[in-house]
């Protein structure tokens, strides 16, 4: 059986070297960028299974992103991957299209069955984040 595709976008060098370390056997990341703009290039050129994406890069942001993809029809499953703990990050991230929202610091236990989650429609939050 093929692993799902995916995207990975991330500003950070060493982050993206840990997540392709974290998913390697899992998934098969087919692409990966450092700002939003490529994001969004690379998931419509990809047509990846899944993305992940840092809320905070430059050029265009992740919330920015995915609304943006949105927009251009793709159903890409979108996983934010970030240090951003606010509810209202959380509650941006999912207006914007997102079906998962993992915190960086606990990406070696929370990254894959996040994207499994998003894979299959279901949301995913870590499980950290606390909504008042």
């Amino acid at each position: 059986m093929a692993l799902a595709r995916v995207v990975l976008v991330d500003d950070q060098e060493e982050v993206r070297r840990t997540v392709i370390s974290t998913l390697n056997g899992n998934f098969e990341v087919v692409g990966t960028g450092e700002n939003g703009a490529q994001a969004v290039r690379l998931a419509t050129e990809l047509s990846p299974d899944a993305l992940i994406l840092d809320i905070g890069m430059p050029v265009s942001n992740g919330i920015e992103a995915a609304r943006r993809l949105r927009d251009l029809g793709s159903r890409v499953r979108i996983i934010f991957l970030t240090v951003q703990e606010d509810p209202d990050f959380v509650e941006a991230a999912f207006e914007a299209g997102g079906l998962a929202y993992v915190l960086k610091p606990f990406l070696a236990t929370e990254l894959i069955p996040a994207i499994r989650a998003s894979l299959h429609g279901d949301p995913f939050v870590s499980a950290s984040i606390h909504f008042d």
